[in-house]
Order: C-alpha cells, then structure tokens, then sequence
C-alpha cells in the first residue's frame, strides 16, 4: 500500500512515516522545501515536492496513492494571529485530496484538535469524539472529513490534544512555553492554574494514525489522548524545574505579553477521554505522560 503524507517532515510525520514504514507501508511524503525534501528522504519515503497551496500537486499525489494523512497545517500563519488564513488554507487542501478518493473507498486520515472541544462550550466533563461542533476554526474541515465518509471515503480524524510530547517536538507547544519562560524569568500560569491540558506522546499518536488508515470505519472521530488533563500548573511547574526557575502566576493582562500567539490556549480547560478510541481500535498508549516526559529533560538540552 501506498500512503501519502502532508506535513512528513514535520514534529509528527517524523514519527508517524516511520511507523508506516515498519509496518511495510510505502510513503510518499510531501516537501516544500529542499531541506523538507532531504528530511523525508532520511525517513527513508519518497518526496513529492510542493505545499499546502500547491492544490493540483494535493490532488495528484492523493490520486496515486492507495491511502492519505494530512498532517500538515499553516502554523506560520497561526503564529501570526490570522487563523482564519490558516484555516482555509487547510480546508483548501483536504478539498484538493479528498476529490480523487471520493468512490474509491481509499482511507484519508485527517488531524483536527482537541482543543475545539472548548470552544464548543463542553464544560464539567472530559470531551469525547463524540462531541461535534456545527462549525468554527478547524471545525469546518474536521467536519467536511467526517462527511467524506458517506461519499465513499474511508474517512477519520485525528484529534490531538494541545500538548504533542516527545523528543521529536521542537516546535510545538511545550518547546514555546519554555522559550517563553526563559525569556519571563519564571515559568506561569494563569488564574490558579487548575485548567486541564490533555496530552499524547508523538510515537503513541503515530501509531493510531497507522491504524486508522488500516481500519476506522468511515466517518470517525479519534482521540489522541494519553493524558487526560494535566493540570497547566503542573505543566508550568516541570519547565521551572527544568529550567531551574520559579514558577509565577501571571496576570490576565499580562497573558499576551508572556505567552504570545498561546496566550489564548494556555488557560484553555480541557480534559478529554480517549475511551472510544481505545475500545474501537485496541490503542493504548505507551510512551510516557507529559510531567515525566519534560522531567526527563531533554526538553532543556
């Protein structure tokens, strides 16, 4: 079988493309740039060179493939506060990818966030992939995915929780908190810092992109969860300890100015139960939890 990849140069693809392979998968995985290129090909997949903007070559390399993961997404974009960009740019891609697999009954593995639970208004309890939301950022495209499925299209998405983990993750949400703290003097937290961050190892949540692609039913919603909530004052806590700092709570007012384009995730409240996921696809996870993950410090190397 044959899988094309987006974002296979990334924190994630770089795991996930090995799994696929060691499970005797062929990848193809999608590189932007030259040195995108050189990483997929050090991941031992072939390259098709373009981007998230590129929508023929999207189409074409779907066409050819017998399965798709888009993992990639415009986080330049939502760096900079235009998540609306961000957003449409992702819906634009699925679009691109989706249309050759529409009768095909071939697999497109999308990736969503758990997050978006949040902002759903799911309150007092941990969301689960049963929560659906009408529409909204990245909710539209999880939802076109989900419809995919009665189209012919084996269709899934991967919800991952905010904190992606491991010593693959040199860009995500846990490496921004500590060059923040850096540059704060102090590790924070908002309020009393009991609002709830789910969190995965990157080598658990590749391996559930593996078995969606070879049997989630069409139309499903997953959940890459190992932790269910961290509490973020514990989260703020081990990057002090790492960083061998004190930890501080912060000012609602100051949020912007200490935690930047996260200034918005990081009083998120969160928690979120993988429990379907794990029934449906026989997944556990392995890998360690996120304290233990940042305690074994190579976050800080």
């Amino acid at each position: 079988m044959k899988v094309f990849v987006t974002g296979a140069s990334g924190h994630l693809g770089s795991a996930v493309v090995p799994e696929l392979i060691s499970a005797g998968y062929s990848v193809v995985g999608l590189a932007r740039s030259g040195k995108a290129a050189e990483s997929v090909q050090a991941l031992g997949a072939a390259v098709r060179r373009g981007g998230l903007d590129d929508l023929d070559v999207l189409s074409a390399a779907a066409a050819e493939a017998d399965a798709v993961i888009h993992l990639a997404f415009r986080h330049d974009l939502m760096q900079v506060g235009d998540l609306a960009a961000a957003a449409e740019a992702d819906l634009s891609a699925v679009r691109a990818m989706a249309e050759p697999l529409v009768g095909t009954g071939k697999s497109l593995v999308g990736t969503s966030g758990t997050a978006m639970l949040a902002h759903m208004g799911v309150r007092g309890r941990a969301g689960t992939e049963g929560d659906v939301g009408d529409g909204g950022y990245r909710i539209d495209t999880e939802n076109e995915i989900i419809a995919l499925g009665e189209q012919g299209v084996r269709s899934s998405v991967v919800r991952l929780p905010p904190s992606v983990h491991s010593d693959l993750d040199w860009h995500g949400f846990v490496p921004a908190l500590i060059g923040f703290a850096r540059d704060n003097g102090f590790a924070g937290y908002l309020a009393e810092g009991t609002n709830r961050w789910p969190a995965v190892h990157t080598r658990d949540a590749a391996r559930l992109y593996r078995l969606a692609v070879e049997s989630a039913p069409a139309g499903t919603r997953l959940h890459a969860v190992g932790d269910e909530g961290v509490e973020f004052r514990d989260i703020a806590a081990a990057i002090g300890r790492g960083l061998d700092i004190p930890t501080r709570r912060v000012a609602p007012d100051d949020a912007s100015a200490r935690f930047g384009f996260l200034a918005a995730f990081v009083p998120v409240d969160n928690p979120t139960s993988a429990a379907r996921t794990e029934r449906l696809l026989q997944w556990q996870p392995e890998h360690p939890g996120l304290i233990a993950d940042i305690d074994a410090g190579h976050y800080f190397r």
